[in-house]
């Protein structure tokens, strides 16, 4: 890797890797590093101009034609813009909506909608229509771009999901009409649960039809694997589920308990602000912290690849042991 002179110690610094990570993703706290600098919802506020200027200067840094004087965290703030608003596979830069930093401010207003207005029926309809057209943005534009998927799949996608989350929320409201107040304030995340373990597969059903791309350990590509897919798409569903989970199963508990004192009771004007801010401050956390929980660069043994393409590997690579893909978030 080339070398970068310092003006003031006359020292030789090696280059920095500008397109992986500052910190360590072997290591659970290096990616919650990562996620909390890439999903910081103040890069929503960067002008288009500051985002092409990020990228410019990246790709600059690649070619070894950065402006002369660039400092580390002059390129590791160039970094951070690009890694939150361009894509990691295509380049391209992604819509605002479907940025994982607009998680947090996207997040916050849908799921607490949907903590307030989930005893009547235009409510539930209304805001879990409205997270699953959030949730069907957010997924396409955070794919794995290196497998398309048509308009027909998309549409399917998201009606699919949108219809999973109306019957789930529809259906357990009917049954939990007569239990316990609190277990009513639990539809919305059920809702949003299962939604999510459809409208993720569907969104990327391309992966899991076709197999999602294999590359070795220099970044070439070696197959694809339908299971590797599997892994990497159930690992999607998990950390989606989890980010949204303490906000919508703490948060109950709260105003159930906030909510037995008169003066919070008859403020009603206060429980929709209250629930949408205390939403932001849970996922301010849990949006670093459930992306974390997976490597980005998601590994798997070749013996554990379906028989024909690890034969496939094994014939044209000889003995590469691990293969890596993209899980996407």
């Amino acid at each position: 890797m080339a070398n970068q002179v310092d003006g003031e110690s006359q020292t030789v610094k090696p280059r920095i890797d500008i397109d992986a990570p500052r910190w360590d993703q072997s290591t659970f706290t290096g990616r919650l590093k990562h996620f909390f600098n890439i999903t910081d919802p103040r890069t929503l506020l960067c002008s288009e101009k500051e985002l092409d200027n990020a990228k410019e200067l990246v790709s600059q840094y690649r070619l070894g034609t950065e402006p002369t004087g660039t400092t580390e965290e002059q390129l590791y703030y160039a970094q951070k813009l690009y890694m939150s608003a361009f894509h990691p596979d295509s380049g391209e830069k992604q819509n605002l909506i479907g940025r994982m930093s607009c998680q947090v401010p996207g997040g916050m207003i849908i799921t607490g909608g949907m903590l307030q207005f989930y005893k009547t029926w235009s409510g539930v309809v209304a805001w879990q229509w409205i997270n699953q057209s959030f949730n069907a943005l957010v997924n396409y534009t955070n794919r794995n771009a290196a497998s398309p998927i048509t308009n027909k799949q998309i549409g399917l996608a998201y009606v699919t999901a949108t219809s999973s989350a109306l019957i789930t929320a529809i259906g357990l409201n009917s049954l939990v009409k007569t239990a316990p107040p609190l277990l009513a304030r639990y539809v919305p995340f059920a809702a949003v649960a299962s939604a999510n373990c459809v409208n993720i597969p569907m969104m990327r059903q391309r992966e899991l039809l076709d197999g999602i791309i294999l590359f070795d350990d220099n970044g070439n590509q070696v197959g694809k694997s339908q299971k590797a897919a599997r892994k990497a798409i159930g690992q999607v569903v998990f950390s989606r589920i989890t980010m949204a989970a303490p906000g919508m199963l703490i948060l109950p508990i709260i105003m159930e308990r906030l909510e037995k004192y008169n003066w919070f009771r008859s403020a009603k004007f206060l429980h929709a602000p209250f629930q949408t801010l205390a939403v932001g401050c849970f996922l301010l956390f849990m949006t670093p912290t459930a992306c974390s929980l997976f490597p980005q660069k998601c590994s798997m043994k070749v013996s554990k690849l379906e028989e024909n393409v690890r034969l496939d590997i094994q014939e044209k690579y000889g003995d590469l042991d691990t293969v890596y893909f993209n899980k996407g978030l």
